[in-house]
């Protein structure tokens, strides 16, 4: 959830973000169904889930609704728990070579006995559709060169929430709440590169509500 507020104004502004989803997803539909059209290319999703974690399977559930109403060709890997390393590394990199798959989504978390970096660095960077490999977040950090192939989903969507309610970012101070690999960080460097200040707290930051308090716009990331 992303909160705009406005402290020389003394009140906070709640954006509706399942509005902005729906016509996020129209304009996605457009898209794909002109790619099938013009060049007879059906956008394929490859969605990969270990485990029986209710809010992961709610998460996967989810994506590949929005799959379906976009038009795109979807598949799904599931695993038990006591998958192997090495069986999902050979799924990966069979999806990695289907023509048909053009983004790969491995839900996380994975269970502790696998090795989770090693896991989305075998994606292929073109196929790295959460954005989550070493090359698309140094691209994505760097000011200048070439720009990540794919920007981490949930930070990209606070992104798009923040532009299509027009509101103006650069100048303002942002204070994002979390600093993990998946929302924290991605989201604090994109909302730099839009050239807003911005503080990340986390539970080791002293006087939260003060630094809340004074934000011009928010980011709970936690």
């Amino acid at each position: 959830v992303t909160m705009l507020a406005s402290p020389a104004e003394g009140r906070a502004r709640l954006i509706d973000g399942k509005a902005i989803a729906a016509a996020v997803r129209r304009d996605i539909k457009a898209s794909s169904d002109e790619l099938k059209a013009a060049h007879g290319t059906t956008p394929g999703l490859a969605v990969v889930l270990v485990g029986n974690r209710t809010d992961s399977a709610t998460y996967v559930r989810m994506k590949k609704k929005a799959a379906a109403e976009v038009g795109f060709y979807s598949v799904d890997r599931n695993f038990d728990e006591t998958v192997t390393q090495e069986q999902l590394l050979a799924t990966v990199e069979e999806l990695n070579a289907d023509p048909r798959i053009h983004g790969i989504l491995v839900q996380l978390p994975l269970p502790r006995h696998i090795d989770e970096a090693a896991v989305l660095e075998s994606i292929a960077v073109a196929k790295d559709v959460d954005g989550f490999s070493a090359e698309n977040i140094g691209r994505m950090c760097l000011r200048g060169g070439e720009p990540p192939l794919a920007l981490p989903c949930t930070p990209a969507g606070c992104v798009e929430l923040l532009q299509r309610s027009e509101i103006q970012v650069a100048g303002k101070e942002v204070v994002v709440l979390g600093r993990s690999n998946i929302v924290g960080m991605p989201v604090a460097h994109l909302l730099q590169s839009m050239d807003a200040t911005v503080t990340v707290c986390h539970s080791r930051t002293a006087d939260l509500p003060a630094q809340v308090r004074r934000a011009d716009i928010v980011v709970a990331a936690i």
